[in-house]
């Protein structure tokens, strides 16, 4: 049945493409991905019916964290080209109906960064107070017991100015002092830059690192866990380090200068044991972002209904409450099919997966590879290029398994992403999952994508609808997501064992998507389905 689509501002419900840009496509063969070739291959991107790309970032930087070091926020990396390849990606990007989102990274910088190059020279220059530096102890150890993620004190001494300067990352991450209203004002220009630009929106990465306890009061310790506890700073609460009261009065400032050229978008990673709480501050009322993701999926060992209940139940649809958004696989986290399927269930738990995060209620964010069903690649000790994996090996995640170039044709070389040598290992098995091989196959995991994303966007259930959880028993996983005169129906099976779940009135409902064996209400292992009432 025909009837008037729902109005709603583009994001809303979106699906988002993200884009390593080290590993979508090679232009000149130096074994780096980068903007031109991004931009030769956006058609793929716009194949999949996504509303937005958000591209991981591109800027200078000596790339000791891959880009999340950056030296000069208002200008391209060499390795990626330049300002007009990234105008000339804008450009195109529009022209195929696709919004661009591009990373900000306001907590800290590259310790190369001008403005700390200034501000480490002395105690009175105009930037001093433009980052975190304090006085050693009597004693001359570190101002707190402040632990960083990647391993070791978050505290290193500089002799320049006698004092320690703070990094919540790597020591070549000096973090900002996001409470200085010169920082925020110089933060919100390189914004305007972008925004004069075209982009249509910002990802921001670590936001709710970006203020800190100005008294330096040490952290509590972390209370007993099960969970392996494989670097310093998982010893410790992080109340004063990070997560400031001040910062939503910051990202109030974000939200108001977006506002001011219409139609953008913001969607905050916020990460920890608190983000919650975090996540409801920095999306609350209409002014602050428009939306936010933790890591309840990225995570995870395993993909369970009672999961997915206790995530989405927390975002309900209700007034003034943020939107939420949802991510399965990224560049920072294990992919997901590898995470939560055996080898041999590869293929169908990849569909069945895709189903389940294209019928959520929030933006979803697909992870370049995704669409083709692209498994974590295993990187040997000496092909490692990720920090945190070098510095912690074996006994912590290895980001690089999931950074690894995406395959575009087995009968090329370096499997068609660059004809020189990648700069990371290629996938074993993914010659076999290359984007020609899938393109023209109605049954392959790239043809079942298309047809999801079409099928989300064909539905203002599924888009903007309401999310019911009727059943997340040990393997049953059901939701309904509805609007007024469209209810669309969830059923998972996420576990070993065949069960039944029949909806009342099954002669009411027909699928129109599945995954797996679905027979007269049936469901086999790993399967599941999407129906909606006849007279919808």
């Amino acid at each position: 049945m025909d009837r008037p689509r729902l109005t709603r501002e583009w994001w809303r419900g979106a699906t988002i493409y993200q884009i390593y840009p080290r590993s979508f496509a090679d232009s000149n063969g130096d074994g780096i991905g980068d903007l031109p070739g991004i931009t030769a291959r956006l058609d793929h991107v716009a194949s999949l019916g996504v509303d937005a790309v958000w591209l991981s970032p591109f800027f200078p930087s000596p790339m000791a964290d891959f880009g999340y070091d950056v030296s000069d926020y208002c200008d391209v990396d060499p390795i990626f080209g330049t300002l007009d390849d990234f105008d000339a990606l804008i450009e195109r990007g529009h022209a195929l109906g696709l919004k661009i989102i591009i990373d900000q990274v306001y907590s800290h910088t590259s310790d190369a960064h001008g403005w700390f190059q200034e501000s480490r020279a002395d105690r009175a220059n105009a930037k001093a107070d433009w980052y975190v530096w304090a006085d050693a102890k009597p004693d001359g150890s570190p101002p707190s017991n402040w632990q960083s993620v990647f391993g070791g004190p978050a505290w290193t001494w500089d002799a320049r100015r006698g004092q320690y300067y703070m990094h919540n990352f790597l020591s070549s991450q000096p973090q900002l002092n996001v409470h200085n209203p010169d920082v925020q004002d110089a933060l919100l220009a390189t914004a305007r830059f972008w925004l004069d630009r075209g982009v249509d929106g910002f990802r921001m990465d670590a936001i709710n690192f970006s203020m800190h306890d100005p008294a330096l009061t040490d952290n509590p310790p972390a209370p007993p866990s099960n969970t392996p506890r494989t670097r310093p700073f998982d010893f410790q609460l992080h109340v004063h380090n990070q997560s400031h009261a001040d910062i939503p009065r910051f990202i109030a400032r974000i939200r108001a200068l977006l506002d001011s050229y219409g139609n953008r978008f913001t969607v905050a990673e916020i990460g920890g044991a608190d983000n919650d709480h975090e996540m409801k501050a920095f999306t609350a009322d209409g002014r602050h972002f428009d939306s936010a993701y933790g890591f309840d999926f990225l995570y995870a060992r395993q993909l369970t209904p009672g999961l997915v209940r206790e995530a989405t139940e927390r975002w309900p649809d209700q007034p003034g409450l943020g939107w939420p958004s949802w991510a399965f696989s990224n560049h920072d986290a294990p992919r997901a099919v590898s995470r939560w399927a055996a080898p041999e269930d590869r293929d169908g738990y990849a569909r069945l997966t895709m189903l389940l995060l294209l019928s959520l209620r929030g933006d979803v964010f697909i992870y370049q590879g995704e669409e083709l069903g692209l498994s974590q690649v295993e990187i040997g000790f000496d092909d490692l290029k990720d920090p945190e994996a070098i510095a912690n090996w074996p006994l912590t995640l290895n980001r690089d398994g999931a950074r690894t170039p995406l395959p575009w044709c087995a009968v090329s070389p370096g499997l068609g992403f660059s004809s020189g040598k990648p700069w990371l290992p290629l996938g074993d098995d993914h010659a076999a999952l290359t984007i020609s091989a899938q393109d023209g196959d109605p049954e392959s995991m790239l043809a079942f994508t298309r047809t999801l994303v079409a099928l989300r966007n064909d539905s203002d259930a599924l888009l903007l609808g309401a999310m019911r959880v009727i059943e997340a028993s040990d393997q049953m996983l059901v939701f309904d997501r509805s609007v007024a005169g469209e209810t669309m129906l969830c059923v998972f099976n996420l576990g070993e064992k065949p069960v039944r779940w029949a909806p009342a009135e099954p002669a009411r409902w027909q699928i129109v998507a599945q995954v797996g064996t679905v027979d007269d209400w049936a469901l086999g292992r790993f399967s599941g389905y999407v129906a909606r009432t006849i007279d919808q």
